[in-house]
């Protein structure tokens, strides 16, 4: 669905990506690790088309990012960046309808859609509230309804693009923004999340992208890349691998 060919990025004369190759598929989700500087917000902004590539392509169902028009892509792409500022004095239940601007499917859906997208994300108390009045957590979870309400209900053929969404969170809602990533992804659109917790990617991600230096270090399902001597290469942190006793998923446990 979402591809990108031998992908390079440049900012500023320097070499941020080199020779990326990956593709995310329809209901899935792909968690991108890494330390701070790999490139994984500069991954997921070639991925939008906020950044043109220096070298290579990405491919969005087949054709070229840059050739989809821009109201088209919005219906089909939505991103979710690491901070997103707006400083108006919305009701929560307007910001949330941001997400609805692409389409014209008529003020009693959009307000449909914009109460399921707050359920969806853990926010649906919040709704009538002022946007300006709430916590750094509580604004994330009603952006986080933004974009799934500019996709909902997710389907085959959509991708969402998050960075770092649970970075304001409490462990609560970190657990209920990854749930309801998932169960959006599991209603067939493919989900892109670029996450700093492993254990977090473990329990959550179908395949894990980990990126080092720049580049592509490993890709895979979780077993695959969460080894002890990637991780040593790319974080130079000692692990012990174990399960998570209950869901079977890999465990990181930090030596």
């Amino acid at each position: 669905m979402l591809k990108c060919d031998n992908l390079h990025v440049q900012r500023g004369g320097k070499t941020i990506l080199a020779g990326i190759n990956l593709t995310l598929q329809d209901g899935e989700v792909l968690a991108v690790l890494g330390p701070n500087g790999a490139g994984k917000s500069t991954l997921l902004a070639a991925l939008s088309g906020e950044l043109l590539p220096s070298l290579g392509q990405v491919l969005f169902a087949d054709k070229p990012l840059a050739a989809w028009l821009g109201s088209e892509r919005a219906q089909r792409l939505a991103v979710l960046p690491q901070q997103s500022s707006l400083n108006f004095a919305f009701v929560v239940d307007e910001v949330v309808g941001l997400g609805r601007l692409p389409h014209a499917s008529g003020r009693q859906r959009d307000s449909e859609i914009i109460g399921l997208a707050l359920e969806a994300a853990d926010a649906a108390h919040l709704r009538g509230r002022n946007y300006v009045e709430l916590s750094g957590g509580e604004r994330q979870r009603v952006h986080l309804a933004r974009v799934l309400a500019q996709l909902w209900p997710g389907q085959g053929g959509q991708v969402l693009l998050l960075d770092e969404p649970t970075s304001m969170l409490d462990p609560l809602h970190q657990l209920a923004t990854l749930k309801a990533v998932r169960a959006f992804a599991g209603q067939g659109a493919g989900v892109l999340v670029i996450l700093h917790d492993l254990n977090l990617a473990a329990r959550f991600a179908d395949r894990i992208a980990l990126l080092h230096q720049g580049g592509l270090h490993a890709i895979g399902t979780p077993d695959e890349v969460l080894t002890e001597g990637n991780l040593q290469t790319v974080f130079n942190l000692p692990v012990i691998m174990s399960r998570h006793p209950e869901l079977g998923c890999p465990w990181v446990i930090p030596r």
